[in-house]
């Protein structure tokens, strides 16, 4: 590094766990709220669940992730006084961040769940396991969801990618010491070695999840497999 004079790829080891940690523990919350969340508008097509569910996505992507986090900060850490503003030295320090990072996520995987289960529910075999008897709840988790996985996957292997890459504005908001922060400071400082440094790292992060998304879609659809044979 010209600006610090350290192995960059010593810093980067040092940093990529923060990055790491936020990084999936945002994708884990988006998983676990925007997939129930799609579901359920879905399943109340038309009713004032889905139109809640639909205004509060739309409200979400539109929303620029810098100004939650400063929203964030604003309310529950300044005002409140129940969450730290910055620096993850205790388990609460990762509140706000990962909520701050969560959100754009969640709102875009309810959005894909909702139009996945919704072209799978229309189709024949669906209504089949109905007029078999067959309770609605396996109808909709057994047999609607996951033959609505593979779009699900898609997004969410993209937004992995995406915010483990992009967690520059959330790592400098709250001083986290992440690759993000360090890239952001080293364009800052023009220090070309860590850049160049950052960015393979990140590419290789990139590359990763989209092998696994891959990776996933055989083993959520075996018959993919065979079709690749």
């Amino acid at each position: 590094s010209w600006m610090t004079n350290q192995n960059v790829l010593s810093q980067i080891r040092v940093r990529l766990p923060y990055t790491l940690l936020i990084g999936l523990l945002s994708v884990l919350v988006s998983v676990v709220i925007g997939i129930p969340l799609g579901i359920l508008a879905a399943t109340n097509q038309y009713t004032w669940k889905d139109s809640l569910a639909i205004f509060m996505s739309l409200f979400c992507v539109s929303m620029p992730q810098f100004w939650f986090a400063l929203i964030l900060v604003m309310i529950f850490a300044l005002r409140l006084g129940i969450l730290p503003p910055v620096g993850i030295k205790t388990w609460t320090g990762y509140v706000l961040p990962i909520v701050s990072t969560a959100v754009g996520a969640i709102a875009n995987i309810a959005r894909q769940t909702r139009s996945s289960m919704l072209e799978v529910i229309s189709q024949d075999y669906i209504t089949t396991a109905r007029a078999k008897g067959q309770k609605e709840r396996n109808v909709i988790y057994r047999h609607a969801l996951r033959n609505a996985l593979n779009p699900i996957i898609t997004i969410v292997g993209g937004i992995v990618a995406g915010v483990l890459g992009g967690t520059m504005v959330t790592e400098q908001i709250f001083s986290i010491p992440g690759i993000g922060s360090y890239l952001l400071t080293a364009v800052s400082a023009r220090d070309y070695p860590v850049i160049r440094g950052s960015v393979l790292v990140i590419s290789i992060i990139f590359c990763l999840c989209m092998l696994l998304v891959d990776i996933m879609y055989v083993i959520v659809n075996p018959r993919m497999a065979s079709e690749l044979k």
